[in-house]
This record gives C-alpha cells, sequence and structure tokens, in this order.
C-alpha cells in the first residue's frame, strides 16, 4: 500500500493531513489510516491506487512542505546510490577548483548548461577540465577543507541507511580527488568518480580512463544492485541533475533534492523545502533511530 508523507520545516494547521486524505479521496484513490508521527510536522496517509495520481493530487500542498509518496515496500531499501555535487555536498567541485584557477565564470556558465541538460556531459567535462590546465594538486586539500561543505542531513541520512543494513554507494561526475574524502566522510561503502591527470603536482587539464556519467552513474546502480540479489524496489537513488535522470529512473524510487526542473520531472519525489532529513521521515525512521 502506497503511503504519502507530509514533511513540514514550521508547524502546519492541525486540518492539513485531513485536507491530503481529502485530496487523494476526490482523485479516486481508497485512502486508508492517516496521522501525525509529529504533530504538525509528519504526517502520513495511507491510500490504495497510482501513485501518479497520489502526487499529481498533493501537487498543491507542496508550496507548504515536502511530500513524498512511497511504496511501503520502499521504505526500507538495501542499496543508497547518491549524486554527489549540489546532492551530498552543496558545491559544484569543478567550479570551486574553476575560481582557484582564475576561471570560475566560463566554468559555471557550462557546468550549469550541462545540469539543465543542455549539453553533453563528457564534452562538457571536457572542457571544463582543460582549463584546468596548469593548476597546483595542492589547492585540491585547501578547497577541501575551507569550501566543500555536506548538505545538511546528509551525514545522518546515509549513516541511518548503513547503519540499518542498506549498502550506500556515492557516483559522481565529479572527482575522486574529492569523493573519496567525502564518501569516507559521510560514511559511503564505495565511491565512483572521474580522475585528474596530475604530473610534476599540477592538473594537465585531461582525465584518465571512462568518464562517470549519467550512462555509467545508472550501469553502476544495476550493477551494485545485480551483484547484491536486489529487487529494484529495495533501491534509492539519489540526484538533482539532468546527468542523475537515468539512475534515478533505474531506481526503485529516485529522489531528486532541490533540483533541476528535469531532474524532477524524471524523479519519483522531489525535496523541495527541507533537508536529507526529509527522506528519513518519509522512509519512516523515527528520530530516536537517526545515526549521526
Amino acid at each position: 500500500m502506497p503511503i504519502a508523507v507530509l514533511i513540514a520545516a514550521e508547524p502546519l494547521p492541525a486540518g492539513e493531513l485531513n485536507a491530503a486524505a481529502d485530496r487523494l479521496h476526490q482523485a479516486g484513490l481508497v485512502v486508508g489510516q492517516s496521522h501525525w508521527v509529529e504533530p504538525g510536522l509528519v504526517g502520513e496517509v495511507h491510500f490504495t491506487g497510482d501513485r501518479a495520481a497520489a502526487n499529481a493530487a498533493l501537487g498543491p500542498m507542496r508550496t507548504a512542505c515536502d511530500v513524498l509518496v512511497l511504496e511501503e515496500a520502499a521504505r526500507d531499501p538495501r542499496l543508497l546510490v547518491s549524486d554527489m555535487d549540489s546532492t551530498m555536498i552543496a558545491n559544484e567541485c569543478i567550479d570551486e577548483l574553476a575560481d582557484y584557477a582564475g576561471v570560475k565564470p566560463q566554468v559555471a556558465a557550462i557546468t550549469e548548461r550541462a545540469m539543465q541538460g543542455e549539453l553533453d556531459f563528457e564534452a562538457a567535462l571536457r572542457e571544463r577540465v582543460a582549463l584546468l590546465n596548469g593548476l597546483s594538486e595542492h589547492v585540491i586539500a585547501d578547497c577541501l577543507r575551507h569550501r566543500i561543505h555536506p548538505m545538511p542531513g546528509a551525514r545522518t541520512l546515509v549513516r541511518t541507511l548503513r547503519q540499518r543494513g542498506a549498502d550506500c554507494v556515492l557516483v559522481s561526475g565529479g572527482f575522486h580527488s574529492f569523493a573519496d574524502v567525502i564518501g569516507a566522510e559521510l560514511g559511503f561503502h564505495a565511491v565512483f568518480a572521474n580522475r585528474l591527470v596530475i604530473e610534476h603536482g599540477h592538473m594537465t587539464g585531461a582525465l584518465e580512463g571512462s568518464i562517470v556519467d549519467a550512462a555509467r552513474k545508472a550501469a553502476i546502480l544495476i550493477e551494485q544492485a545485480a551483484g547484491q540479489g536486489l529487487e529494484v524496489r529495495q533501491v534509492l537513488a539519489l540526484g538533482d541533475g539532468a546527468n542523475d535522470i537515468p539512475m534515478l529512473k533505474a531506481a526503485g524510487t529516485g529522489i531528486a533534492y532541490h533540483a533541476k526542473p528535469a531532474a524532477i520531472a524524471a524523479a519519483d519525489g522531489h525535496i523541495a523545502h527541507g533537508d536529507w532529513t526529509v527522506l528519513l521521515h518519509a522512509l519512516g525512521i523515527a528520530r530516536a533511530d537517526w545515526s549521526d
């Protein structure tokens, strides 16, 4: 049975949960139990019927809170696969490196067009990396120390799911130089990313090996799930941009986070107001069971 979960940052009126149930009923869905998990802040409505219809019916409520509609069977994921830049961290690492190199406006413009799906990802990535030619590798450590910040709730989300037995995999169109550090800090089991070529302590403007692009992200998800013998419904994918769309679609549940319109349209649900703890509420995990 699907469940619609309302998660608000500020208390909602007491009747808001009944309003959600009424919207589902008016959409032709059979409404079951509804209750506040945390009064005014987290509420659940169980129903029978089409999730897409439920999402459409509850759409107007998303101006005041996050609403995620999940299958009950999907609330215990065994595999989490997540993007990194602007998803697990609040930055685009390549844009930060470009700032050190004095070419941030040029690189950020290309990044934005790639995120919107207007450019081929690999071509756009190679074009941006070429602009980093000659940049000292020492700026990576400085950037990690002073500029890169985890998204609020990211560490709690990953470590909570890991504690509950889920494998957590970070897949990034960015670079291992950042992803390896961030993955370890947040609690991911494995990391897949691109490798910058560094010679004599400086970036050459090239990349080593195959590219982790949209297709590769989805392939990694499928490979990881198959290796563990998991069903699709047991896989949860997280992302924010066009490069994440195949991965979001390949998962049993794909969640877009403060995302670009194309990613929102492809996902099963999106978080627009709160941080990553919204997803913990949607998965039915009580605050007392969160792991920091």
